[in-house]
């Protein structure tokens, strides 16, 4: 028996990145999931790659109330059900404080704070008339530490946890748990962008001395996904060897 035989989630941000990892390794447990992403096309490629109608892609823009509404619904049609949410869309503008535009303090708080509230009002939603579900929003060790030149990205990710434990009060009553992630340094296209510099910085504050993986930090989802966390809400997991402990 797989760990989410049976179960229905969504991944926002899902046609790549740690999304369509957590995504994959979902799938790998037995569950079938809709990949929700700004880019539709990418989405429905990924989808399409996890084979076997198991998957579904859609477009959508976590800001925009209707498209995540729809995204929920999509699910419930399709597969009669949605028992696991993941708000895991995101981006970077970064900048220091003088040269950070007020449009991209925005951008980045409204795709990752208003992202995840309505990803986590729309499914708990559907998931208080099942009387059960797990929502999983991913935040960053960013969002405990603060990064220098993130003011916009770490004040967005730490909004997240407040979030969360928030929406994991008003949701345990109905069955449903509401837990985030906190990721630091993992391997992905845009970290590996970063300047060489940069990336030497931030491996010299991790005691176990590598980057993660996204397969890493789709593990702990698919731990918070399944009934192995089932006594576990409002808690934050950090998956970043060590840094910041």
């Amino acid at each position: 028996m797989t760990l989410l035989e049976g179960r229905i989630a969504l991944v926002t941000g899902g046609a790549r990145g740690i999304g369509l990892a957590i995504a994959t390794m979902f799938v790998e447990q037995g569950a079938r999931v809709v990949l929700a992403d700004l880019d539709g096309a990418a989405a429905g490629r990924a989808a399409e790659e996890l084979g076997d109608g198991r998957a579904l892609g859609t477009r959508c823009d976590v800001t925009a109330e209707d498209d995540v509404r729809d995204a929920v619904g999509a699910a419930v049609e399709r597969f009669g059900r949605l028992d696991v949410m993941v708000n895991n869309a995101g981006v970077t503008r970064d900048a220091t404080m003088r040269k950070m535009t007020l449009d991209d303090f925005r951008a980045v708080l409204d795709i990752h704070v208003t992202g995840t509230w309505l990803g986590t009002r729309a499914a708990g939603a559907v998931m208080r008339e099942q009387g059960s579900g797990s929502i999983i929003n991913i935040s960053s060790i960013a969002g405990k530490v603060g990064n220098f030149g993130q003011t916009n990205y770490s004040a967005a990710k730490a909004g997240i946890v407040g979030m969360t434990k928030a929406a994991a009060k008003e949701l345990a009553r109905s069955g449903v748990r509401v837990n985030a992630i906190q990721p630091g340094l993992i391997r992905t296209a845009m970290t590996e962008a970063m300047p060489q510099q940069a990336w030497d910085a931030k491996m010299a504050e991790i005691p176990m001395a590598r980057a993660g993986e996204p397969s890493e930090v789709a593990s702990v989802a698919t731990f918070l996904a399944c009934d192995m966390s089932s006594y576990m809400t409002g808690a934050v997991l950090e998956v970043t060897g060590g840094r910041y402990m």
